[in-house]
């Protein structure tokens, strides 16, 4: 049995108690978030360092910014400093404090206004890029800086980075398009910035307050000390944001504090509002996708392709591309960057064409073409050319994963961020990066490399292993290696993700102009408050250094690395925060997406996991033996000491708590497994907590319900109209509702077995299998019905098996076999081993005979290649294949449809078989098509049932909510001439509980079609 597991008290604790009453009697609208869960979730982001905050604060508004300005300043929080945090997703540790973080992300998330005719959007800080971006696509409008977060990446994080990434030689830095700003001064001062001519800066200069302070400091350092600024600051296309002097003043000559506030990582001020410059959407683009033998053949061909006046041209390596083919983007993709008779690409360039109309397109394209086949100067191996706006989209959502895609790789030693934005002048860009590479290789590292070869920027993690000794110093040693190869081609390590943690080399960079910085620090925040330690220090308070800050390594050094190669990549969790996608059409995160805690995430519950583990280690528990002795014990023995547990109040500050809360908002609909760049996947990982925890305590009544049945619903099945009285009554419903159930599905009087047996089809038996002719083998497809489409469902499988036989097949109705999914999703490890090894028993006899395995829904049936895969004792032989993979590889048989139908075919498909089974898709499509029909993909997330998530009474809300957010609005178009299908029985489920419409499987359709 676990032990409780208790967190060390934090030294803030009863001040941060104090300021949380203080902000509640200013009437702070916003709430406040101190537990250990919440604090854990945001002590990482994406950099290698590890700072737990004293609370998180999360305002409702620039009024909620005002009153954390007024309470810090008051005497009795003097010492709290706070910290904005955008996204999270920061590689150098810009928002990591131990004071307070200010997370305007979850709240502050409004659109305020779009002026399509000035073209200016207006937007509160926790406004997400891409959020903006859809809302200004009906105007043919964008907001351009790009960058591969854009999904979860806020605009107020983009601004205190001064991000940018992709294009940025054509459309420039988040800076350039930032025509105002509304922030929150440390004393509460609220002002819009915007470009000001000489007599309305003068006017302000005169006033008294901090306000006026700010403009006099900054423009008598702009205009005094000009030559040296001129001098510091180098002409690059990513120049050096944050206390920006060089760009103080406009072409007009206009002043504009903007310049200093963007890139300043909340070291100056708060951002409430932001007023945008938004772009007219360019009319027609296209990207050519060259191949080479090799990384420096690609850089050395990226600067002939720079000069041809292409839009952007973007190099990836052999190694970030070997990882995008085990990605589930790649099947998408892959017919753009073919292999030939040389082998593999081992580095490709990306080119974006962009124009106005096409004729102009194709004649750029011809442009570069024509370059590109001229023999005299071919360094490639071949090229591919992507018109379509999905196919575009597809290929930079490759390249957008890339940062990701570096930390999906086994063992301990990976990719870390620390060197990886370094921009020099593109004409030096070879010649750095062989002395880049010079470096690690001398050392004897791996690395991946990437990066926007147009304007000189180079993304390069070394793989380390942090928690190693003789690891961590190369941290330091390699740093200042890049700093000097930086300074000696004349570029700098900042170009593109910040200063954060890497602020030490600032006083060393700016030289004689380091002190303005820290007068600007001062006339902004004179109490150095906001961020302290990074950028420039406003008191005697040093920088923060790059070997001093606590490493995620010195924490997951106690924890060991056989314990966190146990746990499904939760401790690998390099936080890129992929899974904190904005869009409610994309699969991952649906319980984040419902309800925008980020402890709701797969990076949140991966945090927690590994504070759970790290906790453990210090107790000297290893939670693999843990396990092992409780599937030995007899649940029943360790009934009372549970009970005591449950019921004993010292027990309630146990962190197991908190990391439960957060697993049981979990659909297990394993969207991260599949999606997620380093394949963090919760629902392993929580099953395997789920087990230990109620080793400790009790579980609710709903578990053991939901855990058996499997095996119950064929014992209920003939006590059918008891059991439809049950769920379709008040008093049933009333009593479910006490067990912890809800919307449970009725059950239909048909009976499949009886149905098949109308149809000829038997029950496979090994036995009467392995009597067949080999002929008859060759016929022969055996239907896995899993218990709930057996029972609820049986009409789709009835149509699957009339299908098959009318393919001229003879389908087998596979024995009544417990799958375990519902035993996995619930932590019940040792019965799921038990059921599986079952289960492979019988499925490996069959296989044996050499006739295909097909499953009809494809939750139940991927459980077969993960959850089964995972054990020893449970893989398969041979694989279980979804149906549309057993119809697709048998599509000349598919007979001609009696008529062509007039309506229009949408499909919705299920979260799992989306993200884990990517081809899958394809594969409807293409059965469709056999019959002349056009199947439509509807772009949904996730239908909020998931499995029995959304049959949970607990879980009710955030299942229709998730329903309503993508699923609603297709299923209304159910009807008129449009039929609408779902191939997840769970999805059809929620369809019915809510809307009260019965949509098909597409297996159902297709049968009644060629009938």
């Amino acid at each position: 049995m676990i032990p409780r597991l208790v967190s060390a008290k934090d030294s803030l604790r009863q001040q941060i108690g104090a300021l949380t009453r203080r902000l509640t009697a200013l009437n702070f609208q916003g709430h406040v978030e101190t537990d250990d869960g919440a604090r854990t979730v945001a002590s990482t982001d994406n950099s290698i360092y590890q700072i737990k905050p004293a609370a998180i604060l999360y305002p409702r508004g620039a009024n909620d910014l005002k009153v954390i300005a007024a309470t810090i300043s008051e005497p009795a929080f003097s010492d709290l400093a706070i910290t904005p945090r955008g996204g999270g997703t920061g590689t150098n540790g810009q928002s990591l404090t131990s004071g307070i973080v200010i997370d305007c992300s979850r709240h502050m998330d409004r659109i305020l206004e779009i002026d399509p005719v000035r073209r200016i959007a207006r937007v509160e800080a926790g406004v997400v890029k891409d959020q903006l971006n859809k809302a200004l696509k009906p105007y043919g409008l964008f907001f351009a800086p790009e960058l591969s977060t854009s999904n979860r990446a806020t605009i107020g994080g983009m601004i205190s980075t001064d991000a940018c990434g992709q294009g940025s030689c054509l459309y420039g830095k988040t800076s350039n398009h930032v025509l105002g700003l509304r922030v929150v001064l440390s004393d509460g001062s609220d002002w819009w910035s915007r470009p000001l001519a000489e007599t309305e800066l003068e006017e302000i200069k005169t006033r008294k307050d901090r306000i006026g302070e700010i403009h006099r400091v900054v423009d008598a350092i702009a205009r005094d000390k000009s030559e040296l600024i001129a001098a510091t600051f180098p002409k690059l296309n990513r120049y050096i944001t944050g206390y920006d002097l060089a760009h103080i003043r406009h072409d007009d000559g206009r002043f504009d504090l903007n310049a200093v506030l963007c890139g300043s990582e909340g070291t100056l001020a708060m951002i409430a509002e932001a007023e945008l410059n938004v772009l007219p959407i360019p009319a027609q683009s296209a990207l050519i996708n060259i191949r080479y033998d090799n990384f420096n053949a690609a850089l050395e061909d990226a600067r002939r392709l720079v000069a041809l006046k292409v839009a952007s041209v973007e190099t990836v390596d052999e190694k970030v591309l070997g990882l995008a083919k085990g990605d589930i983007v790649w099947t998408g993709i892959a017919h753009f960057f073919p292999e030939d008779a040389s082998g593999a690409a081992n580095g490709i360039n990306i080119v974006e064409v962009l124009a106005d109309d096409g004729h102009e397109l194709e004649r750029k394209l011809a442009d570069v073409t024509t370059a590109l086949d001229n023999s005299s100067s071919a360094r490639h191996k071949g090229y591919t050319v992507a018109r379509e706006r999905a196919e575009i989209e597809a290929i930079w959502s490759m390249r957008k994963r890339a940062v990701g895609l570096l930390g999906n790789v086994e063992g301990p030693v990976r990719p870390v961020p620390f060197v990886e934005d370094t921009a020099v002048p593109p004409e030096h860009l070879a010649a750095y990066i062989s002395e880049f590479r010079a470096l690690l290789d001398a050392e004897g590292l791996d690395y991946g490399m990437f990066g926007h070869v147009d304007a000189g920027v180079l993304h390069v993690r070394p793989a380390l292993d942090l928690t190693r000794a003789d690891h961590q110093p190369l941290v330091r040693k390699i740093s200042d290696g890049v700093v000097a190869l930086t300074r000696k081609y004349g570029g700098v390590l900042w170009g593109e993700h910040g200063k954060g943690v890497r602020s030490e080399y600032v006083p060393a960079y700016f030289g004689d102009l380091y002190p303005s910085l820290q007068e600007i620090k001062r006339a902004f925040d004179p109490g150095d408050r906001l961020n302290p330690g990074k950028i420039a220090s406003g008191s005697s308070r040093s920088l923060l250094k790059i070997d001093e800050v606590s490493l995620r390594g010195d924490f997951d050094r106690v924890i060991g690395n056989d314990i966190r190669a146990a746990f499904d990549n939760a401790a690998y969790c390099n936080g890129n925060g992929a899974c904190f996608d904005f869009d409610a059409t994309s699969p991952m995160c649906p319980s984040f997406k419902a309800t925008g805690d980020r402890r709701y995430s797969p990076k949140g519950r991966a945090a927690l996991m590994r504070e759970w583990l790290h906790l453990l280690a210090e107790r000297r528990v290893d939670p693999r033996h843990e396990a092992e002795v409780l599937r030995r014990t007899n649940p029943l023995g360790n009934l009372l000491r549970r009970a005591v547990n449950s019921l004993n109040p010292t027990n309630r500050d146990d962190f197991s708590h908190e990391v439960r809360a957060a697993m049981d908002t979990c659909l297990a609909c394993k969207a991260c497994a599949g999606q997620c760049p380093v394949k963090v996947s919760v629902p392993a990982f929580r099953s395997k907590f789920l087990e230990l925890y109620y080793g400790r305590y009790l579980r609710p009544l709903k578990d053991p319900i939901v855990a058996a049945i499997e095996t119950t619903l064929p014992q209920m099945a003939r006590f059918r109209p008891a059991y439809n009285l049950m769920t379709g009554s008040r008093t049933g419903q009333t009593l479910l509702r006490l067990a912890g159930l809800t919307a449970l599905p009725t059950m239909p009087a048909i009976s499949l077995e009886r149905e098949a047996g109308r149809l000829g089809v038997r029950i496979a038996t090994p036995e009467h299998l392995q009597k067949l002719s080999s002929e008859e083998r060759a016929r022969a497809v055996v239907i896995i019905a899993d218990v709930f489409s057996a029972h609820f469902d049986p009409a789709v499988v009835l149509a699957a098996l009339k299908l098959v036989l009318r393919m001229g097949f003879k389908p087998w109705l596979a024995m009544s076999q417990s799958n375990g999914k519902a035993l996995h999703v619930h932590g019940y490890l040792g019965r799921f081993e038990r059921a599986a090894g079952k289960s492979r028993a019988y499925l490996d006899r069959i296989s044996q005979t050499g006739i295909p395995l097909v499953g009809i829904d494809p939750s139940m049936t991927l459980t077969y290649r993960s959850e089964y895969a995972a054990l020893p004792s449970a893989r398969l032989q041979a694989p279980v294949l979804l149906l549309q993979e057993w119809l697709a590889a048998n599509l000349d048989r598919l007979p001609p449809p009696r008529a062509l139908p007039q309506e229009r075919f949408t499909l919705l498909a299920h979260c799992t078989e989306r993200t884990n089974a990517p081809a899958a898709l394809k594969q409807w499509s293409a059965l469709f098509g056999k019959l002349g029909i056009k199947l439509d993909m509807a772009d949904v997330g996730c239908c909020g049932m998931a499995g029995t998530f959304g049959h949970e009474l607990r879980n009710r809300a955030i299942s229709e909510k998730l329903y309503a957010m993508s699923w609603q609005d297709k299923i209304a178009e159910h009807g008129n001439q449009t039929v609408v299908m779902a191939t997840g029985f769970s999805c059809r489920s929620q369809v019915a509980k809510i809307d009260r419409q019965t949509i098909q499987h597409p297996v159902e359709i297709l049968d009644r079609l060629i009938a």
